[in-house]
């Protein structure tokens, strides 16, 4: 039999006793990866509607805006471009309707479609004289309907119909794309900042839009042979006049979807440190479990190596399943976080998986069991034949100074003491896995804060629902691994102290004694994390936040001190709960049974 082929029959052999074991495992990776992939390819699927948008209105790959229809003649004619349509004029005005008011941009269009952005009506019809069309997304947000009247530069107008259009992202991404687009052979022509904050879109006929006062501006719409080569055309004939390519439009199209890919990637790499954390404390306890399994190898002629390799191959075998998972499930959810917009047509579908995300999911899942894993399957492999054999009970750490201070203690502490100290790393790994979890919580709630107080510019209630639903998403997960960590850190620690248990239970101390003492051992960590997470935690993840979106601090209300004490309380509330029921296993366990 080939090594491999023996390395593998014997992981799967294990996998198969432990299922329980290999699905938690599993999940712990999944959770990681899913987030990952998510932040990932959530970009990629908010573009398939802007994309299908694009296709059936004939999108302009060029939108070129004047001040006046002369500064536009000739550039139909440059080398590159195949169609044009316009110039169009169009005026910065306000719509009042339903008791609210909104700056607008008004573009005027003839009655017969356009061969380039030809706008898709989605209810009613085009444009007529004194009737207005609005732009899909626009009209949700100001609960327009069919036939109702509005204002429009102090003119009453009808509204006629609903469209949707590629040459604007839809609103309230909108922005200032057409009326403030004007320039001069001198450069541009600021306007007014009180002119067209958030502004909607819409269309009239041409004669109407003239009507309107206030200044004018001209639109032409480019289509290239090329259109990948519109950046180049702009960077070389637009110098002078105001030019916005369709990748420019597909970005603020897809802005809310790039906030999202942001949070879900910081989702991702905290809950990644969540995986490492629970893989080291399953691995850690499955390592104590498999003591007298690791000698049994070695006493068959198993070479330290191959113990090794038995022990990596289960976890790297649970790492690649989970990363294959966590591709199909985020790939297939990223839709759902894109944010619905009536401003497009069709639905954020599917995203076709890249190799370079495929490779990224991959080798996070692969690295997080690795790092997991490698130290203790190499310390598993270094035990000696006949001590794996013996499966004997680790011996204490003598450490003086605790055990003077323990001496005085209740004996549910002073265990819970002993406990803790006899396993260093695990006490460590609860820390970080707490602290990470909170900071989770310290940035959720400055996050919170900003978007009900301050949004970002051009974000509506939709928007704010979209970003707090991507929150919740890896906040729910979040909980639930550091959950799964704390239960998982009990039970190992159950395992590794069952026959000290035992032996403290057979001198006098009572079941309860023994639970309070492992729950104990894990309610000091956790109260130890949860003040690193709530203040230098959380705020040195919130400033990696904001000096990679580049957004500004001081706009943020950081949480007070009462909140951070209430998320402190609650946590060593909730870790105290959560290993109640493994420690009161564990301390019940008969003591003749162990010893």
């Amino acid at each position: 039999m080939g090594r491999l082929l023996l390395v593998a029959r014997l992981a799967a052999r294990d996998l198969r006793r432990r299922r329980t074991e290999a699905v938690l495992l599993l999940l712990a990776v999944m959770a990681a990866t899913t987030t990952l992939t998510l932040g990932l390819v959530l970009r990629d699927a908010a573009g398939d509607p802007y994309a299908t948008t694009r296709a059936a209105t004939n999108g302009p790959d060029v939108v070129v805006s004047a001040d006046e229809p002369g500064a536009l003649a000739g550039l139909e004619n440059r080398p590159g471009v195949t169609d044009h349509s316009g110039p169009f004029p169009a005026a910065a005005t306000e719509l009042r309707a339903n008791g609210r008011t909104s700056d607008v941009q008004a573009v005027g269009r003839d009655s017969t479609p356009a061969s380039v952005d030809r706008p898709e009506v989605t209810r009613g019809g085009w444009v007529r004289a004194g009737g207005v069309v609005v732009e899909a997304a626009f009209a949700d947000a100001l609960d327009l309907r069919i036939g109702q009247q509005v204002t429009l530069g102090g003119r009453a107008f009808e509204v006629v119909g609903f469209a949707v259009t590629a040459a604007a992202p839809p609103y309230p991404q909108s922005l200032c794309y057409f009326a403030c687009l004007v320039g001069t052979g001198d450069g541009d022509r600021p306007l007014p900042d009180d002119l067209l904050e958030n502004p909607g879109l819409v269309w009239l006929t041409g004669d109407d839009v003239r009507g309107i006062p206030g200044e004018a501006a001209y639109v032409l719409n480019l289509k290239l042979a090329d259109p990948a080569a519109a950046q180049a055309f702009v960077d070389t004939y637009g110098q002078r006049l105001p030019m916005r390519t369709w990748q420019d439009i597909l970005t603020d199209a897809t802005e809310l979807a790039g906030d999202s890919q942001i949070l879900l990637l910081i989702g991702a790499w905290l809950l990644g440190l969540l995986a490492v954390a629970s893989l080291a404390v399953l691995v850690g306890g499955r390592m104590a479990d498999q003591t007298r399994r690791v000698g049994l190898l070695k006493a068959v002629g198993g070479t330290p190596g191959l113990v090794a390799a038995v022990l990596l191959a289960e976890y790297l075998a649970v790492a690649l399943v989970a990363a294959a998972a966590g591709l199909a499930v985020g790939t297939l959810a990223a839709p759902l976080l894109t944010g619905p917009t009536a401003g497009l047509l069709g639905s954020a579908g599917t995203p076709s998986l890249t190799l370079s995300t495929v490779g990224v999911v991959t080798a996070v899942a692969l690295g997080v069991a690795v790092v997991a894993t490698l130290v203790p399957a190499v310390r598993a492999a270094r035990v000696s034949t006949v001590d794996a054999l013996a499966d004997a009970a680790r011996p204490p750490r003598r450490v003086g100074w605790l055990i003077a201070v323990s001496a005085r203690l209740p004996v549910p502490l002073l265990m819970a003491l002993r406990v803790a100290a006899r396993r260093p790393r695990r006490a460590v790994l609860a820390v970080v896995s707490i602290a990470v979890t909170i900071s989770g919580v310290y940035v959720v709630l400055v996050l919170n804060s900003f978007l009900t107080g301050q949004p970002p510019a051009g974000y509506g209630e939709p928007q704010v629902a979209t970003l707090r639903h991507v929150l919740l998403v890896w906040m729910v997960i979040l909980f639930s691994l550091a959950a799964v960590n704390a239960v998982f850190i009990t039970w190992a620690t159950v395992l590794d102290n069952r026959h000290s248990s035992a032996l403290a239970r057979a001198l006098g101390a009572t079941p309860g004694d023994v639970a309070a003492a492992l729950a104990a051992a894990q309610v000091l960590p956790a109260l130890v994390g949860a003040l690193l997470g709530a203040f230098p935690g959380g705020f040195a993840l919130f400033a990696a936040i904001v000096a990679i979106t580049g957004g500004d601090r001081d706009r943020a209300t950081l949480p007070s001190v009462w909140q951070s004490a209430v998320v402190v309380l609650a946590t060593v509330l909730v870790v105290a709960a959560l290993t109640a029921v493994p420690a009161r296993l564990g301390g019940r366990r008969p003591v003749t049974e162990t010893l």
